[in-house]
């Protein structure tokens, strides 16, 4: 007969803890010995709804976010300041070039 061991199952996504073979839980190195505390299935059903629960507070926020920047955006309309913005550069040690020389080279195109 095969070893059995408890998958913990969760709580917060309704699975039910189980006991089930040796063969059907992942290796996980950091623990004591060396198999994951949930079975495979259980694991990436767990995986996934983290994801699906990430993605709903993410768009549960972005209408707030939305809305802050509407009024960031109306509040720097009312400044007398041009609204052009420069490109942010992509690494980190990229430098962003001076707004002169952009102007200068644009116009020598």
């Amino acid at each position: 007969m095969a070893q059995l061991r408890r998958c913990i199952g969760s709580a917060k996504f309704e699975m039910a803890a189980h006991d089930a073979p040796v063969d059907d839980f992942p290796k996980q190195p950091s623990q004591k010995d060396g198999l994951g505390r949930m079975c495979r299935i259980h694991w990436n059903q767990y995986t996934t709804a983290l994801r699906k629960a990430a993605l709903e507070r993410k768009a549960a926020q972005e209408p707030e976010a939305a809305a802050t920047e509407s009024e960031v955006a109306t509040a720097t309309e009312d400044v007398d300041e041009p609204a052009t913005k420069q490109p942010q550069a992509k690494r980190g040690r990229q430098r962003s070039k001076p707004a002169a020389k952009v102007a200068q080279v644009s116009r020598a195109k």
